[in-house]
């Protein structure tokens, strides 16, 4: 079986940060940072033919937040911000596409810093929210990163997040565009400030077309690939921490991700957000290491 990226192996990174969510109740965690494990208990690394490039071990999560706080857990997201880009970065020196495994979609800020470093790279958000709380926007920002993280990567928010290296913003607003969004909250935000998006419902129509008008400029030297499993519709994927209808299909989903793919410069991949706790028989972890697999080889 071989790679629809042709000119590159695949390694499958596990980044198993829960650290940019809400507790989901009192006493828990969110159950996210078992993603990875799910997805290759499904048999993803063997179906891709990918070598395993083990695991960015994330700080502890703590529950705790207060007023004044900041970002819930934002050092720690710093942290872990820096540590994965540098994994990331390595495996792109040793010719490799990465397929991260997370987690929470704050593990977005990994990646990203990782190209800022050796360009100017573009962002390709498949989502169902357009995760774009920030100080200018929201009066509750800095409670959860994974709520505002496409801000973040966009240099909206907390400097300890948005300017390591003083690399602000890792990714310019006219290199994003946002896939399968539906959630309509975000939508003037995210408009006002002229970020490109397409609706879950004209994915199928136009939804390639302009990933390329976006991504496959001359300027950039690449873009990014970020998938959360919630662009799916919920009926077939309720397994996140919110779930909503009105999504893509599995099938609209691996032709988008093999659209994407077929663009020049696709430098890796992650997916987030699949929480194994909402997933009781793993048929969920199954449909979404299907997709992948569809996706990512021919």
């Amino acid at each position: 079986m071989s790679s629809i990226t042709t000119d590159r192996s695949l390694a499958v990174l596990d980044a198993p940060s829960n650290l940019g969510l809400r507790p989901p109740s009192s006493g828990t965690v969110p159950g996210c940072y078992k993603a990875p494990w799910a997805l290759r208990d499904a048999g993803l690394l063997q179906r891709l033919g990918a070598s395993d490039a083990g695991a960015v071990v994330p700080p502890r999560y703590v529950a705790t937040w207060e007023p004044g706080d900041g970002v819930r857990n934002g050092q720690a997201i710093a942290a872990y911000t820096e540590k994965l880009a540098g994994r990331i970065a390595g495996l792109r020196g040793e010719g490799l596409f990465p397929v991260v495994l997370g987690g929470d979609c704050s593990i977005v800020l990994g990646s990203a810093l990782a190209l800022r470093r050796e360009g100017r790279y573009g962002l390709a958000y498949l989502d169902a929210h357009a995760d774009f709380r920030h100080q200018g926007n929201s009066p509750d920002v800095g409670v959860a990163a994974a709520g505002e993280d496409l801000a973040l990567v966009t240099g909206r928010g907390d400097g300890r997040l948005t300017d390591i290296d003083g690399l602000r913003p890792y990714v310019r607003d006219e290199d994003v565009i946002v896939l399968g969004v539906r959630d309509d909250e975000d939508l003037p935000d995210i408009a006002d400030v002229g970020l490109a998006y397409v609706l879950a419902g004209e994915v199928a129509s136009r939804g390639e077309e302009a990933a390329a008008g976006v991504l496959a400029r001359e300027e950039l030297d690449g873009f990014w690939i970020h998938l959360d499993a919630d662009v799916l519709d919920s009926s077939v994927m309720s397994a996140v921490d919110c779930p909503s209808p009105g999504g893509l299909s599995p099938d609209e989903l691996v032709r988008l991700l093999r659209g994407l793919l077929r663009l020049p410069g696709a430098a890796g991949l992650q997916v987030t957000i699949l929480d194994p706790d909402l997933d009781e028989d793993g048929s969920q972890a199954a449909l979404l290491a299907d997709v992948l697999t569809r996706a990512l080889t021919a």
